[in-house]
């Protein structure tokens, strides 16, 4: 079976799929796509197809296609590279993928299980794409670095670099204010300093503030005293 006809098939099948009213509502959680690429398939529902897929011949085939028509089909390239086991390809993987991420939903639904084993030089890949030029491989980088690297995994010099970004970008800016509020619960006497002594800009300051006492995680004393370090734009 051809590239061609594989991307047909997986298209056909996704339509099969299709939910109308969730691609309305889904639509409009991402200004950055064009609803005309949002085919409507529910998360769980793409997930059981990836795993079916996951299975077949043509996985290779669907992988080497870029970039894709639809919205679901990006979605689908990202589950398909979390089943690969291979660390190396799956690196190789993810960054021919990267840069074709043009939206918050995409770059947030990627858990890679094949890293888990390799966090000690996986760190150096994130740090590469919160480098990045790219506003979604710098997010898809720092939410890597939060999901991993906040817990035994974690270095000071981690939240500096997430820190040093500077970006007009919105997603960009709302991945670290969220970074912030995950890490104030997780490691707090390393994180308060970082709202103590101003070292965010402002917005993505009053954000993490904001995440965090959204959080139930942060215990209300913390939540009382983060309040007083809003800053008054």
């Amino acid at each position: 079976m051809s590239s061609r006809e594989v991307i047909e098939n997986v298209q056909a099948d996704l339509f099969a799929i299709q939910d109308l009213a969730y691609r309305d509502f889904q639509a409009k959680l991402m200004p950055t796509v064009n609803k005309e690429t949002v085919i409507g398939v529910r998360t769980p529902s793409l997930r059981a197809y990836a795993k079916k897929f996951g299975k077949t011949d043509n996985v290779s085939a669907f992988l080497e296609v870029l970039p894709h028509k639809y919205y679901e089909e990006n979605n689908l390239h990202g589950l398909l590279i979390e089943q690969i086991k291979a660390y190396p390809s799956c690196i190789a993987a993810l960054d021919r993928f990267l840069p074709y991420i043009d939206n918050w939903a995409t770059c947030d639904m990627i858990a890679l299980r094949t890293v888990k084993n390799h966090l000690d030089i996986f760190i150096q890949e994130v740090c590469r794409w919160i480098a990045s030029d790219h506003p979604y491989i710098v997010r898809f980088g720092i939410g890597m670095l939060m999901r991993y690297y906040l817990d035994e995994q974690f270095k000071p010099e981690y939240p500096k670099k997430v820190a040093e970004v500077k970006s007009d970008e919105y997603y960009v800016n709302m991945m670290r204010a969220w970074y912030f509020a995950t890490a104030l619960a997780k490691q707090y006497d390393q994180i308060i300093p970082y709202l103590e002594e101003k070292r965010l800009d402002t917005w993505t300051h009053n954000k993490t503030i904001q995440k965090a006492i959204e959080s139930y995680r942060i215990t209300p004393e913390q939540k009382i005293y983060l309040r007083t370090l809003r800053v008054k734009k």
